[in-house]
């Protein structure tokens, strides 16, 4: 079994779950026999390959053509752009890009071949900056030539950047879509959703021929607000992957002040903000406490003006973003965990932390508390809940002991061996029924 799978980002260089959950996911479906060819905008050379194929998409050459953009009888304005054959038409604005999608507009009318010429890359980058729509668009151009260059068996796509990708290769290929739901646009946004990004998903889930999702609170969601039907949506849940050769990075405390760490985006889907007023609550009644924000975000100026507000500035510290090592490190030395999300497909962070001995705190609007027992559960919104939570378990050492133990005995049975043996199972079954 040979897999084309389209990721936005791979270990080392990540920006969020995403990425960790992605190489998690390939190790395991290794072990299970399965032959992967991984697909990133850009690939660095510093990514583990040892056991499979990562191919940058910035790195493959396709034909390059000369269109005539917006013609008029007084006005011609010369636009290149790499093209495959595709109605996909990359360096146009998202406004255009969406209309041709949506079948608004048509290509002929709009573009013109002006004259061909030889083969080229394009210079995808990757990330979530400004330019990420025309970078989509691209990225699903060059999946056509991919598709034809590479043999395989089953096509899997990783979150809304990767689906128009998903669909291009499976225009080419006539192989089986699956696309892998790790956050929708109801995630991110609550109901303020962007539209653009809510159409770019539901034509993915539309056009493939199987659904994964990383929680039966996602896959509700899929069902009720992408109109998908129920028997194509499968629930995955995520694992963690075991620390290894790295456990001896254990850090020990130069202090004897507790401490309470958040791990994550600092955006409204996070809900950095129920953690810090939480934690001023608990630091009205306990003061050697010190609260860890790590991470970075559209809030992260918010929260430290916020900090300031409340007067807990010097027991709050904000660290920016952390990986690989700083993680492990930040959580080493962590007394308790806390993920207050307002809505969290699944949360690999929790896990992680229970990994590390860590007891966790996570919101009940999350997918992994369908998972774990051994977590105390609060609802994002109730912070004097997560207030409480937190106290107990930082003041009476038995609780705190409690969670460790049993949470460590539980987190080591979560395995992404148990999410890659039934995803190869998708794959065998769309096989043969193809």
């Amino acid at each position: 079994m040979k897999v084309l799978m389209f990721g936005w980002e791979f270990p080392p260089h990540i920006s969020g779950g995403l990425g960790t959950a992605c190489l998690g996911l390939t190790k395991a479906m290794l072990r299970q026999g399965v032959e992967i060819i991984f697909v990133v905008p850009r690939a660095y050379g510093d990514e583990d390959q040892s056991q499979m194929q990562l191919v940058g998409a910035n790195s493959v050459r396709v034909r390059i053509n000369h269109y005539l953009f917006g013609e008029t009888e007084t006005k011609k304005s010369n636009l290149q752009y790499i093209t495959i054959g595709s109605n996909l038409v990359p360096y146009v604005t998202e406004e255009e890009y969406f209309d041709i999608i949506n079948n608004k507009v048509t290509v002929d009318r709009q573009f013109k071949v002006h004259s061909s010429g030889a083969t080229g890359t394009i210079d995808l980058r990757g990330g979530y900056g400004g330019g990420l729509m025309n970078e989509v668009s691209s990225y699903a151009y060059i999946a056509e030539e991919i598709a034809r260059q590479f043999q395989f068996d089953v096509i899997h796509a990783h979150d809304w950047m990767t689906y128009d990708a998903g669909i291009a290769a499976k225009n080419v290929s006539g192989k089986p879509l699956v696309v892998h739901v790790h956050a929708t646009e109801f995630d991110r946004s609550g109901m303020h959703v962007n539209q653009v990004v809510y159409d770019m998903e539901r034509r993915g889930m539309q056009a493939a021929d199987k659904v994964l999702t990383v929680s039966n609170l996602t896959r509700n969601i899929v069902i009720n607000h992408y109109g998908v039907p129920e028997s194509k949506v499968t629930t995955v849940y995520n694992g963690v992957e075991a620390i290894g050769a790295k456990s001896s990075l254990h850090f020990e405390k130069s202090f004897d002040d507790k401490i309470v760490t958040f791990l994550g985006r600092i955006t409204y889907q996070k809900g950095p903000e129920y953690f810090l007023e939480a934690a001023a609550k608990v630091l009205q009644r306990k003061k050697n406490v010190k609260f860890v924000m790590a991470g970075s975000g559209d809030m992260l100026e918010k929260m430290m003006w916020r900090a300031a507000e409340l007067g807990i500035s010097k027991n709050f510290f904000f660290t920016g973003f952390l990986r690989g090592d700083d993680v492990i490190h930040m959580l080493s030395i962590s007394d308790v965990y806390v993920m207050p999300s307002v809505s969290e497909p699944f949360g690999i962070s929790p896990l992680e932390a229970m990994r590390s001995n860590v007891p966790v705190i996570i919101s009940k609007q999350s997918g992994v508390a369908e998972v774990l027992q051994h977590a105390i559960k609060v609802d994002f919104w109730d912070v004097d809940s997560m207030a409480d939570a937190i106290y107990g378990i930082i003041s009476y050492d038995a609780l705190g002991q409690m969670f460790r133990e049993y949470g460590k005995k539980e987190v080591d049975s979560i395995k992404w061996d148990n999410a890659a043996k039934r995803i190869k199972e998708v794959y065998k079954n769309l096989s043969e029924n193809k």
